[in-house]
């Protein structure tokens, strides 16, 4: 059914992560005291139980092995990822600023950070690609040591993509009791000063109740693709790309916007044939029920919407996106052109494909060198400068009522 924008203008307009806790929650803090109190021992022990296997270290020969026994279509398809993905962050500043002027030094230092750890699912669908996404920027913004967290029985193509990205260490560990060993250090799995990577509620709610002891680059909800498309689209192209978002999971949103109803109509018809022999159909089906196919009045109400929506992935499948550019002010990421697919973002086209979800592109963007590194302020004043400032900064002190305050000041001021 093709809905209107006043259907879907309430959701757009009020969505959130919301993550169902029922006894997840509970479950979560009781495996992350048992971590943080016993070590290696409750990780041991809890992953056996829910994993069916215990936590291990995979050393790199073997990375390197599952790289060497990939077929050659798939080990150059992840050395063309890694290159796209380096090449493009190499392009993104990251350095401070030292200045010397009359009144001294001022500047910032930048540093990167000594160690990230990066999750990557590893069940129905074993997200290789994260492991290229997270690892590689944490390289060339200059992290000291990349440690990747997956499930047990790891996948061998997680484990090429590892030795690929330069990573440092792999651990076989899932769910909550991983994030809980990254976050706190057990005998032997280092702890992490951030982590990075998508996750199920599990992992979602541990991040979340860890973050604080580190660092986290957000909280990833469900993924979601907001198209906007004008009479130049093709229909197929629309279609494919809307399951391609679709499959990921039965709560991913993939709304198409349009001011063509014949578009739409076409789109629709196109859904179901490709539906027919998607090996994740009914995951796709669930999905798309969730969201679906808008008629606007035209492309400046669509732009308007997107805004309000926040995408993650926003796509534009018009004439000329690069006019329609300008009008963007908030996506986790934007793809221009039909050619310009979402899932040549999730894998080669360069940008990492981490990127905000549930409305938080409002505030946030996706994953940079910045995500990696730590801005640390320098003040280095002349006598002469600081005696000037401080009769002003100690007015302001007396006003916020910080006596010791305004009289560090007043010591710093000439007679």
């Amino acid at each position: 059914m093709i809905k209107t924008p006043e259907q879907i203008r309430g959701h757009f307009k009020n969505r959130r992560m919301t993550v169902e806790y029922g006894d997840a929650l509970e479950t979560v803090r009781h495996i992350l005291h048992q971590v943080e109190q016993e070590g290696d021992a409750a990780l041991h022990r809890i992953s056996q139980e829910i994993d069916g296997h215990p936590v291990e270290e995979i050393p790199k020969r073997v990375w390197r092995e599952a790289y060497e026994s990939l077929d050659a279509d798939l080990r150059d398809a992840l050395e063309t990822a890694r290159e796209r993905i380096e090449a493009f962050y190499r392009r993104e500043p990251m350095g401070g600023f030292l200045e010397a002027g009359p009144e001294g030094v001022l500047g910032q230092l930048v540093r990167p950070l000594d160690r990230v750890g990066v999750y990557v699912p590893g069940g129905s669908a074993p997200l290789l690609s994260t492991v290229l996404m997270t690892a590689v920027p944490a390289k060339v913004a200059g992290v000291g040591e990349i440690v990747v967290a997956t499930p047990p029985r790891v996948h061998p193509g997680i484990l090429a993509a590892a030795w690929v990205a330069g990573a440092d260490r792999l651990f076989g560990m899932g769910g909550a009791q991983a994030i809980a060993a990254l976050a706190y250090g057990t005998e032997t799995v280092p702890r992490v000063d951030k982590i990075m990577g998508p996750g199920n509620r599990y992992v979602v709610l541990a991040k979340r109740e860890v973050y604080g002891v580190v660092g986290m680059e957000g909280l990833p909800g469900p993924t979601e693709t907001l198209i906007i498309a004008d009479a130049s689209a093709d229909p197929k192209l629309l279609a494919a790309d809307l399951l391609a978002q679709a499959e990921h999971g039965p709560d991913s949103e993939a709304w198409l916007l349009s001011a063509y109803r014949e578009l739409l109509e076409r789109v629709a018809e196109e859904l179901e044939r490709q539906l027919a022999d998607l090996p994740r159909a009914p995951i796709a089906r669930q999905a798309l029920e969730r969201s679906g196919l808008v008629l606007v009045e035209h492309l400046e109400q669509a732009l308007e919407l997107a805004n309000l929506y926040a995408p993650e992935h926003l796509c534009l499948s018009i004439h000329d996106p690069l006019a329609a550019l300008g009008m963007v002010r908030n996506a986790g990421g934007v793809f221009l052109g039909e050619h310009s697919c979402e899932a040549l973002g999730d894998y080669i086209a360069g940008p990492s494909h981490v990127m905000p979800t549930s409305g938080t592109a409002r505030f946030g963007g996706g994953l940079s060198l910045r995500d990696f590194l730590k801005v640390i302020p320098v003040v280095g004043l002349t006598q002469e400068a600081a005696s000037k400032l401080s009769a002003l900064g100690a007015r302001m002190a007396r006003e916020e009522g910080l006596e010791a305050h305004a009289r560090a000041l007043d010591r710093r001021m000439k007679d």
